[in-house]
């Protein structure tokens, strides 16, 4: 389903609620008069940390609280910090508030398992959100079709590359314990792999970063890096946090800008990064419609409309470990280079003011994102 379909669903659907909610009172009187209502229904949503990522706190949150408030539906969201104790803690405490429907992201398989087994002995459903919980009991998935962002970042890298035989590459992956790091791996090594084995590209390395940390990532791409006698051709980073700490180990080596760097998520940080040509391109994932198409699904769940549910989640994705496919709401990506940039202010997903401060000013009017 593409997101302007979708866009154009919730927009109907909201319409609806209105028309019902504004008609609820007795034709025959003068003013309407809405029922009574007992407690509104509470979905939970348990979001990761704020570090591998702005987007938790800067987007997910403020969309997902919106949909739930216009939907008259009690949000009680927390973010774990990327501790899994925290994590099974606002989880149980969750579970013990009855919450109609619970929305994870967990940090690790073994973490959503242990508090999809208690979701379920009380009989609460569980969507997961953005990332799957491997062998895992959710009812529902909501993310992205994270092979094929893999594939975009290979083929924005192989583009940034040009004609250069034997290129060398180091590969800086995420979280092993994610499985939609693998998912992205997978997508990269469908496009590269056959260079590899050709010798058209050498692969240094593919290094995965545990819990997607950024300064580790750093850290393990400076020893790679070291040990290969300083060389490096051309750099798969795995999101925008931990390209940025790979530039920031070019530039130290004077090599930042003389590198092609992927990332994803299309952070501020990252979208700067590619302006400035430090980072050839980042992958734009729209947080929007993931978030909508979440908060419509836990919604159609929370009021028990699980058929309703079923015919949102579209797609399945497959769970390699529980060997099952989990119904899901699977969302497109787009690649996005320094030329295009511009396209996410004129939708109004980034504003010019955040991109264009400082030393960008010059880069930002070369692409005429001043003029918005």
């Amino acid at each position: 389903m593409n997101s302007a379909f979708m866009r154009r669903r919730v927009m109907a659907s909201s319409a609806c609620l209105l028309f019902l909610v504004s008609a609820c009172g007795d034709a025959g009187q003068g003013s309407p008069t809405l029922p009574a209502r007992g407690p509104k229904p509470i979905v939970g949503v348990i979001l990761p940390d704020r570090t591998t990522s702005t987007r938790w706190e800067e987007q997910d949150r403020p969309l997902l609280t919106q949909a739930f408030n216009y939907a008259d539906i009690e949000p009680f969201m927390e973010n774990a910090e990327g501790d899994e104790a925290k994590f099974a803690q606002i989880a149980d405490e969750m579970i013990r508030r009855k919450v109609k429907v619970l929305m994870i992201t967990p940090l690790s398989a073994a973490g959503g398992l242990a508090v999809q087994k208690k979701a379920k002995a009380a009989n609460i459903p569980v969507i997961d959100y953005d990332r799957v919980t491997l062998g895992g009991q959710a009812e529902y998935h909501v993310g992205f079709d994270s092979v094929n962002v893999g594939q975009l970042q290979a083929d924005g890298l192989m583009d940034c590359l040009g004609n250069k035989p034997g290129a060398q590459i180091i590969e800086i992956e995420g979280a092993p314990t994610d499985h939609n790091a693998t998912l992205f791996t997978q997508g990269q090594k469908s496009r590269l792999s056959s260079k590899y084995d050709s010798g058209a590209l050498k692969l240094v390395k593919s290094q995965p970063v545990a819990d997607w940390n950024n300064e580790l990532g750093g850290q393990l791409f400076e020893q790679i890096l070291n040990d290969n006698a300083g060389k490096v051709d051309g750099v798969v980073a795995a999101n925008d946090g931990l390209a940025g700490a790979v530039i920031g180990v070019l530039k130290k080596k004077n090599l930042a800008g003389k590198v092609p760097v992927t990332g994803q998520d299309a952070t501020v940080d990252g979208l700067r990064a590619v302006l400035r040509g430090d980072q050839c391109v980042t992958v734009y994932k729209p947080v929007r419609d993931e978030a909508e198409a979440a908060a419509r699904l836990a919604i159609a769940v929370a009021r028990g409309d699980l058929d309703g549910a079923d015919d949102l989640a579209t797609g399945n994705l497959r769970d390699p470990v529980a060997r099952r496919d989990i119904k899901s709401v699977l969302l497109g990506a787009t690649l996005i280079k320094k030329d295009s940039v511009r396209t996410l202010v004129t939708e109004g997903i980034v504003k010019p003011q955040e991109l264009c401060a400082g030393d960008l000013a010059q880069a930002c009017a070369q692409q005429d994102i001043l003029g918005g």
